[in-house]
């Protein structure tokens, strides 16, 4: 495993108009390591995940993922070694989950589809409802086969947006593990952003919390609950979340 850093951020700015979505923030992501984005709705973090993407261009700053700068044309590079999943994103509802794993297999130049489909089929319980429409899932479901499709590609690099929504809390605990062994077993570095501090903790080792495009606060679960005086990171989130709005400069 490198000692480069898999994902490095430094003083990274995003701004529409007059407002400023993500303001200076720096990080990195070593291979192998699990790093929770935490933030309220508008801190920046969807922002931030889109840059990392190469979906949108940073204002200013610096973005690499693999040592390939995501701001330029050298950003196609590394596309086909990293992933995103996110279950508010929609899948194509007519196609099947075997032919909407087979299009994304077949975009990411994967050899033997058939059988990455059916061995991530196997890990995720999708192989009952394989020949199902996308339309016909169930929250769950579709929250099951959107990670299968995050990791047709064996990514080097995974962004999760709420990675177990809508899954019972058995199924979640699968996932966990499951991803938790990927990221050992892989060397794989992950941002997870989620909204469940029970996963932030177990799969976190180190969290960074947002609040209006900033890093408030930084560390380990542990580090965070003694800087904070609090016994658990739900409650450190809600002191940062519930403070007084900074005035912008």
């Amino acid at each position: 495993m490198t000692d480069q850093p898999a994902i490095h951020v430094s003083s990274l700015v995003k701004d529409y108009g007059e407002v400023r979505a993500v303001d200076g923030i720096g990080f990195s992501v070593a291979p192998g390591a699990v790093v929770g984005l935490l933030g309220g709705n508008g801190a920046g973090k969807t922002t931030t995940i889109s840059m990392l993407l190469g979906l949108l261009l940073p204002t200013s700053g610096k973005v690499e993922v693999l040592g390939h700068d995501m701001t330029s044309g050298d950003r196609f590079a590394v596309l086909p070694r990293m992933n995103f999943a996110s279950p508010y994103v929609n899948l194509p509802y007519r196609l099947t989950v075997f032919q909407n794993l087979k299009v994304y297999g077949l975009l990411y130049g994967i050899r033997d589809i058939g059988g990455r489909i059916r061995g991530l089929a196997r890990d995720l319980d999708l192989e009952p409802f394989l020949d199902t429409p996308a339309r016909k899932l169930s929250s769950g479901q579709k929250t099951r086969v959107t990670l299968a499709k995050a990791l047709l590609n064996q990514p080097e690099v995974l962004l999760l947006d709420e990675p177990t929504a809508s899954l019972d809390p058995d199924t979640g605990d699968f996932v966990r593990t499951y991803l938790q062994d990927y990221a050992q077993d892989s060397g794989c570095a992950i941002l997870l952003a989620s909204h469940n501090m029970q996963e932030v903790e177990r799969l976190c080792s180190r969290i960074m919390i947002m609040k209006q495009g900033r890093i408030h606060a930084e560390g380990t679960p542990a580090e965070l609950g003694r800087r904070f005086g609090r016994a658990s990171l739900e409650e450190v989130f809600l002191d940062i979340a519930r403070a007084p709005r900074e005035v912008a400069s």
